[in-house]
């Protein structure tokens, strides 16, 4: 498994493909459309990320050391951004998430391109991911 600093640097690269900003959208709403959905039971208030406009659903799962985490939106370039989180986290140990330097969305320049409301949306799914890493690394110590 490629480390989250190698999964980063995929993604930069295939991005940079595209030189414009529709074409990258483009881009993320077909990675949006590739996330497996979630099942109706898992869209409750308790997955609900608190801070999007749109709503999205974080599950998290941990098996043998590792969390997974599966997510959805009802906006698609906000399943998009999904998509690319949980390529970067999922599969990861709680360890690896927190020691973490993440930067492909600042490097893809995601946040100047996205509006505020979504901006502070991805933050909070980033939140999100570290809050489950520090309650799954907790319960490990």
């Amino acid at each position: 498994m490629k480390t989250i600093e190698e999964v980063q640097q995929d993604i930069l690269e295939e991005f940079s493909l595209y030189e414009d900003w529709m074409d990258k959208y483009a881009y993320l709403i077909e990675l949006g459309n590739s996330v497996e959905p979630i099942s109706a039971v898992e869209k409750n208030d308790q997955n609900l990320i608190k801070g999007c406009q749109s709503r999205v659903w974080l599950v998290a799962e941990k098996k043998e050391g590792h969390i997974y985490f599966r997510g959805e939106s009802d906006a698609v370039i906000v399943k998009g951004l999904v998509a690319l989180l949980l390529r970067v986290f999922s599969g990861r140990t709680p360890g690896e998430i927190l020691h973490s330097q993440v930067h492909f969305i600042d490097d893809l320049g995601l946040t100047q391109h996205l509006s505020p409301t979504r901006s502070n949306g991805l933050l909070a799914m980033m939140k999100q991911i570290r809050l489950y890493a520090v309650a799954y690394d907790r319960l490990d110590n």
